[in-house]
């Protein structure tokens, strides 16, 4: 990009639900002055359920300022002792620093009977206001006058887990490393409070936004409902989320507009709705829940009938980019085989996955596979003196090395031995599992907080596919296009993935508008070539939905046909869009 290029990319796309911001009720004194509204006269139970990560003691504070109950009754007062959660987890978490077994926990496991018990009789006791408050606050009411759902964005949490401000879900462990906080809510806390959200969704009578503590949010469950609705028939897209690494670039800072004064950025989750959030907008109000909030309450108009009957309420398409442009190769590395996944890590399905580069200069390139009659065991012994410290790993000795020039396709299917190198930047297309990747080598580096990263050459080894060599890459898995159709103004083009992945890959150049149709199925798409491009309805039954350069959008099940073309400054000139949908024929 040149020095002069001015980005049009949209770092806080809204799925409009409201011209008014009459509806949303913004800062404590009006949320307060909403709830005394609806709450009756006598007596009355608030129940304020919140996502693990909410600041839970400052929103009761908040509330027991201007509410004044007469009881106040705390979820957290009714966990188990830390050691009797530690021990309940201890067998799935594992001491591994990363991977663990996906928990099928249930929020009541959590709790101790006696002490529910005890507060239940001082709830029914009471005579006036009481407040039931915390992750848990719906099992100690079990019932209540207004429910209050306290929803919290992934990305804000992990910012927490950062800066040590909030722990995991029973436990007092402040000073653990954000590593650690992250596993584990991402192996337990998540799923038990995913599990008893979905239930309460459907229920809740206000949804409070507090990701922002000093500007808080609330809407009405009826207006909660009515934007996830709206979000479910048309295009949209979530907010992306960037974050730095330390192979990370310096692309996106300019592309995505982002802070200058950031080392790097080398990550953007641009389409991973169980990490990003979802903005809905009323009037100049923008209240952000989970995308992951769509899927679970409309699966079948997002996802489809048949991909939600294989996947259920997970949303199985990822795109994110990996920006190694003026910054360092990705870690060496190869994802689980479907079995490995299973077995070890109770996960349904694996990461498949693809590069699609939409930048790279003269030296980019991409280590895909192994070179023909390489010696595995000398490798191997070569990758354990590498992490032993010993010598550092000869990646090109035993690595195909491709050249990656920007439009470039190559297909990862579980078990490849990969990485993208420096000067590269990656569309990264792949399955949602996205936290197990085996890194086997890191080119001696350090992570962000000057720790080495963790390697997890054993699980590498015994999922490594030995016989990916030089000719069946470059037969399978490097720019395997395909033409499959083409009209007036456009072509389709084939890209992958391989017949491994459940993924499939269409790329459409096109200066005039171009026919496409969700045939059922999600649809997830971004414009790689091209400032801008216009998504309409062939029957009007959605508002026309303009998609910048490098960003990403989904196209629920439920739109059905739809019409993609050249728009704005890109009228008359080519654009290119690269789609993924899962196959559901054989």
């Amino acid at each position: 990009m040149s020095k002069s290029y001015i980005s049009n990319y949209e770092k806080h796309p809204v799925v409009r639900v409201s011209e008014s911001s009459n509806s949303c009720a913004v800062g404590w004194q009006a949320i307060v002055q909403a709830l005394k509204a609806s709450v009756r006269p006598g007596r009355s139970v608030i129940c304020v359920e919140c996502y693990p990560g909410c600041f839970e003691k400052d929103i009761e504070r908040e509330l027991v300022s201007a509410l004044k109950p007469e009881l106040v009754l705390r979820a957290a007062d009714c966990y188990l002792p830390e050691s009797a959660i530690q021990a309940l987890c201890a067998r799935e978490l594992g001491d591994d620093p990363v991977f663990a077994f996906m928990s099928n926990y249930e929020l009541p496991e959590f709790l101790d009977q006696q002490e529910l018990t005890k507060r239940r009789k001082q709830l029914q006791k009471a005579s006036g206001l009481v407040l039931v408050i915390g992750t848990g606050a719906t099992l100690l009411a079990e019932h209540w006058g207004l429910l209050v759902y306290c929803d919290m964005a992934r990305w804000e949490i992990q910012q927490r887990q950062r800066a040590n401000t909030i722990t995991n879900l029973g436990l007092n462990n402040f000073t653990d490393r954000a590593q650690l906080k992250y596993k584990r809510a991402y192996f337990v806390d998540w799923r038990v409070a995913d599990r008893l959200k979905k239930s309460l969704l459907p229920k809740i009578d206000f949804l409070l936004d507090t990701n922002q503590p000093d500007k808080p949010k609330m809407i009405t469950g009826r207006k909660l409902a009515q934007g996830l609705k709206n979000a479910a028939q048309q295009p949209f897209r979530v907010v992306p989320f960037f974050d730095p690494g330390p192979w990370g670039g310096q692309w996106m800072k300019e592309v995505c507009d982002l802070p200058r004064d950031v080392e790097n950025y080398a990550w953007c989750f641009d389409c991973v709705p169980e990490e990003n959030s979802l903005l809905l907008g009323f009037g100049d109000v923008k209240v952000e829940i989970p995308s992951i909030n769509l899927v679970f309450t409309h699966p079948h108009e997002v996802l489809g009938e048949a991909v939600h009957a294989r996947f259920g309420t997970e949303f199985p398409i990822r795109f994110d980019f990996l920006d190694t442009m003026d910054g360092g190769n990705l870690s060496f590395q190869v994802h689980p085989l479907t079995e490995y996944i299973q077995e070890k890590f109770g996960m349904h399905y694996t990461q498949d996955e693809s590069y699609y580069l939409l930048e790279a200069t003269k030296e980019g390139c991409v280590y895909l596979g192994f070179k023909e009659n390489i010696d595995r065991q000398q490798m191997t012994r070569d990758l354990w003196r590498a992490q032993e410290g010993a010598a550092p790993f000869d990646a090109d000795k035993y690595v195909n090395r491709f050249a990656a020039r920007k439009h470039d396709h190559f297909l990862i299917p579980a078990g490849t031995a990969h990485c993208s190198g420096r000067n590269s930047m990656v569309l990264e297309i792949s399955a949602t599992p996205y936290i197990f990747t085996f890194k086997m080598w890191d080119w001696g580096r350090l992570g962000m907080d000057g720790t080495p990263r963790p390697i997890h050459l054993e699980h590498g080894l015994r999922n490594i596919q030995w016989d990916r060599t030089t000719p069946w890459v470059e037969k399978n898995l490097v720019n395997a296009i395909q033409p499959i159709a083409k009209g007036d103004g456009w072509r389709e083009e084939r890209t992958g993935l391989h017949e491994r992945e459940f993924i499939e890959t269409r790329r459409h150049w096109f200066t005039g508008a171009v026919p496409h149709s969700t045939n059922g199925g999600v649809n997830v798409l971004n414009l790689v070539e091209g400032r801008e491009a216009v998504v309409e309805s062939p029957t009007g039954k959605f508002a026309p939905f303009v998609a910048h350069y490098a960003e990403t959008f989904i196209v629920p099940a439920a739109v059905g046909d739809y019409v993609i073309r050249p728009h704005g400054e890109s009228e008359g000139k080519p654009c290119a869009t690269i789609k993924a949908f899962v196959r559901t024929n054989p």
